[in-house]
Order: structure tokens, then C-alpha cells, then sequence
């Protein structure tokens, strides 16, 4: 897998293991950075991955130009696959990458700053996209994206965009 764009377009990074992580394809991760940047000025942005897999929407949108990205996971051996990928991009004063380990809807309740880009990619058959659209409320500050293969309730969101890859949608919401 590659960043698509920006200052780290081309550069490599792992993907943990394709029985535990499904990544967003490359086509798919350049769409939603195309799409978003009509609505969003990356600069001085901040953007959020509840459900990090390999950890590469973070990268694309610190590689884009936001100057913060945090990305969540709980599984330890992708946990693992996300900091090897992250590490050489941590050292830097252009931009915050950070990676929080635990239950994104927890850990999402507890946070106080808000984002301007929220991604949410949990395992398809999950279950969970109620839980993650009621738990982000408090820190939404603009765009959240959901990519998903069947049909979800958004509450009390509004549809903004929507856009289907074969079997996968992903559909911009706002509060």
C-alpha cells in the first residue's frame, strides 16, 4: 500500500493482516481526499480514524496537508502493524500524528477537542455504525465520512454526498 498524495505520495506502508484488517483501497482513499477537498481546507485541519486498520487515512490526511490526525485501534497485532508505519512520520513540529489504543466508541466519549474530518470504517457486519455516529457528536466540527456495503441509519445527520464503489459506500454526513 502507498500514500496516494501530498508531501508522502508514493511512500510505502504496511498492511496488517487482510484476515483482521480490511484497507480502504487506494482508488477509494483518493476519492474521498478529492471529494473532501471541496469541503474542507485541509490547512490547519484536523481529522479523526476511529477505526485505524493499517492506519493509512491518517497518513494520507497529514500527507494532504491537515496538521492533526489521531487514529484509534484495539486489535494488538494491527495496533503493532499502525506504530511500525507511523514511526518515522512522529517526529515532526508541521503536524500531530497520534495513535490511541482501545474501543473507539469509548474512547471517542472521552475526548474533548473536536474534528474538522471524522472516518468511520468499522468491519462491515459489525453492527456499530449507530453506536459510532451517537458517540462522535460531542466532537464533530464538520465532516463525517462512513464507508459501508448495506444500508445504515444516520439519525439525526444529513446526507451531503454519497458514492458507491461496487459493493462499498461512502457517504459525507454532517450534524
Amino acid at each position: 500500500m502507498n500514500i496516494t498524495a501530498g508531501k508522502f505520495k508514493g511512500q510505502k506502508i504496511s498492511a496488517p493482516d487482510e484476515n483482521i484488517t480490511r484497507p480502504t483501497l487506494s482508488k477509494i482513499r483518493m476519492s474521498i481526499f478529492n471529494t473532501l477537498q471541496g469541503m474542507v481546507d485541509f490547512e490547519g485541519a484536523s481529522f479523526l480514524d476511529m477505526y485505524a486498520g493499517s492506519g493509512i487515512m491518517a497518513l494520507e490526511a497529514i500527507s494532504r496537508g491537515f496538521v492533526r490526525a489521531v487514529a484509534i485501534e484495539k486489535h494488538p497485532k494491527v495496533l503493532s502493524v499502525i506504530k511500525s508505519n507511523y514511526k518515522k512520520y512522529l517526529n515532526s513540529t508541521d503536524y500531530e500524528l497520534k495513535l490511541l489504543n482501545g474501543d473507539s466508541t469509548k474512547i471517542v466519549k472521552k475526548l474533548i477537542e473536536k474534528f474538522d474530518v471524522i472516518y468511520i470504517d468499522p468491519p462491515y457486519y459489525s453492527g456499530i455504525y449507530g453506536q459510532s455516529l451517537d458517540a462522535i457528536k460531542h466532537i464533530v466540527n464538520g465532516i463525517v465520512i462512513l464507508e459501508h456495503v448495506k444500508e445504515v441509519d444516520f439519525g439525526e445527520y444529513k446526507i451531503m454526498k454519497q458514492k458507491q464503489y461496487g459493493d462499498k459506500t461512502v457517504t459525507f454526513l454532517s450534524l
